[in-house]
């Protein structure tokens, strides 16, 4: 057998940064219709007659349009766990991803139906869900255990990155006299798509799915392919003998079931149900109702700004606040990072939502007989949107995906993450659809429904939230076993890894002895 080589994680970095892309469309989706809400050609083949010959877009057309893909998406994150185990974490990307381009497909070619309109952001949207539960998955089952999270953060800087890009391209278009407005900027997510789909070919199968399933030698294939080495490296043959050893410790018990997600066995209730209520609480900390409704939002407070411009800007603060997460999430750690944003983001919420209320002048004012304390309070709610949205970007942007793709045993792996994604598009349907409904009638005092959920987000990761950072997937298992308290968590010191690890090396050093030659 050859002598252990130095591993390289290149290989797993560019995997990782080829399928995050998949998050990137459900970015850019966002940021397009944010933008077409407002274009001209797109309120007049989709809105209603405003009874003097032009067309507008209610409140409750805004929130079917933008909601349906949110709906699709809550079923797309439930139907991968059936593909995700059954055709492998690479097939499903694959059919997904097909799913997802057939929706914007019929998007694009939507002359003046609503309903057309809807039902291909719905089946969109079934993509985009699936696939925002399966990139966790296969980068928590792909990265090494050191640069997991940050990893995993790129899955959300791609979202990031697909606002921006999406925010620049409606700027550019939404001038145009015709429907190329917003066609152009809805039809690039076909060549997206596309992409997608001809790069997954190059993808290997998730390592620890193959060993689940008893491929043991495709499995050694990926893991030298991942670290660089050679198929015959002593390093692959530890690697692959350390995670068959700690995913059948695991996995005792045989096929896993939807309930199962909710057993005590090894605390997997607790579990699924932090995953489910970080994503929930992601979901209500205030940054998407300016994502998805800044542009009208913004146009009601009485800058001299363009939303459109606005929008950029708030893209361009999202991509720098991101990038910092990198190298926070492994520093800072989990706990840190949600704990720190949920203060900073709760009070932007609190001051944006009070200075909003008592200074911005009522929806629909001329900018002429707007006052200067009036514009004074626009701006002001705009620096904290702006706030906001970056402090959202670092911390809580990033942290809950990273935590979801972490925190659950392989058996049951792609059925929990599938119940937290799902609960992540649960509720930004909900939020897409009743946002506009409720800041019609309370204006910016829907911002403080966003400081209470964050308050009370606070609360909830002290007390139930334990340190992950640093840990193999499997080490996570063992750390929730252990029922180790939360706040006591980051000095936790796992002991399976060690195990995994002579047990390994044993078995190593018996085969070598039977070849009558020294392990190196």
């Amino acid at each position: 057998m050859a002598g252990k080589a130095v591993p390289s994680n290149r290989y797993a970095i560019l995997l990782a940064i080829f399928i995050a892309f998949g998050r990137f469309l459900f970015g850019y989706d966002i940021g397009v219709i944010s933008g077409c809400l407002i274009m001209p050609d797109f309120i007049r083949r989709f809105g209603e007659p405003d009874g003097n010959g032009g067309y507008f877009l209610s409140s409750s057309r805004q929130s079917i349009i933008t909601s349906l893909l949110s709906a699709g998406t809550f079923v797309g994150a439930l139907a991968q766990a059936f593909t995700s185990d059954r055709f492998g974490r690479r097939g499903s990307i694959l059919i997904w991803a097909a799913i997802f381009t057939v929706g914007v497909a019929i998007q694009t070619g939507t002359e003046f139906s609503v309903v057309q309109l809807t039902i291909g952001r719905f089946v969109a949207g079934l993509g985009v869900g699936a696939l925002s539960a399966i990139v966790p998955l296969y980068n928590g089952e792909t990265a090494p255990k050191a640069l997991r999270g940050t990893m995993l953060v790129l899955y959300q800087l791609q979202i990031i990155v697909g606002l921006f890009l999406s925010y620049i391209l409606d700027l550019a278009t939404h001038k145009i006299p015709s429907s190329a407005s917003w066609r152009v900027p809805v039809g690039l997510q076909l060549l997206l798509g596309i992409i997608l789909l001809s790069g997954i070919f190059f993808l290997p199968e998730s390592p620890r799915h193959l060993l689940g399933i008893g491929r043991r030698e495709e499995a050694c294939r990926v893991i030298a392919a991942l670290n660089g080495v050679p198929e015959d490296d002593i390093l692959v043959a530890e690697l692959v003998g350390e995670l068959d050893y700690a995913i059948k410790a695991e996995n005792e018990g045989g096929k896993a079931t939807w309930l199962e997600c909710f057993s005590t066995r090894n605390s997997l209730w607790r579990r699924t149900m932090n995953g489910m209520m970080l994503q929930f609480i992601q979901q209500l900390n205030g940054q998407n109702f300016y994502y998805y409704y800044g542009d009208t939002f913004f146009q009601s407070a009485g800058t001299e700004l363009s939303p459109y411009v606005i929008q950029v800007i708030l893209g361009g603060v999202s991509v720098v606040g991101t990038i910092p997460a990198l190298r926070l999430i492994e520093t800072w750690g989990r706990r840190r990072s949600l704990l720190t944003g949920a203060l900073l983001e709760a009070a932007c919420s609190l001051i944006a939502g009070l200075v909003g209320h008592f200074t911005l002048a009522p929806a629909g004012t001329p900018k002429d007989q707007l006052t200067n304390r009036n514009k004074q309070g626009g701006d002001t709610l705009i620096a904290f949107a702006v706030l906001h949205v970056f402090s959202f970007s670092v911390f809580w942007g990033p942290t809950p995906w990273v935590y979801l793709g972490e925190s659950f045993p392989l058996r049951v792996r792609p059925k929990s993450i599938a119940l937290g994604s799902a609960t992540n598009w649960l509720w930004n349907f909900l939020l897409s659809f009743f946002a506009p409904r409720i800041a019609a009638k309370i204006g910016p005092l829907i911002l403080l429904i966003f400081f209470g959920m964050l308050i009370f987000g606070f609360a909830y990761v002290y007390l139930m939230i334990p340190e992950t950072a640093g840990l193999t997937l499997e080490e996570v298992d063992e750390l929730y076993r252990a029922d180790v308290k939360p706040w006591q968590s980051a000095g936790w010191k796992p002991h399976l890894g060690e195990e995994a690890h002579r047990h390994t090396v044993k078995d190593l050093d018996a085969e070598e002895e039977k070849r009558g030659s020294p392990t190196n």
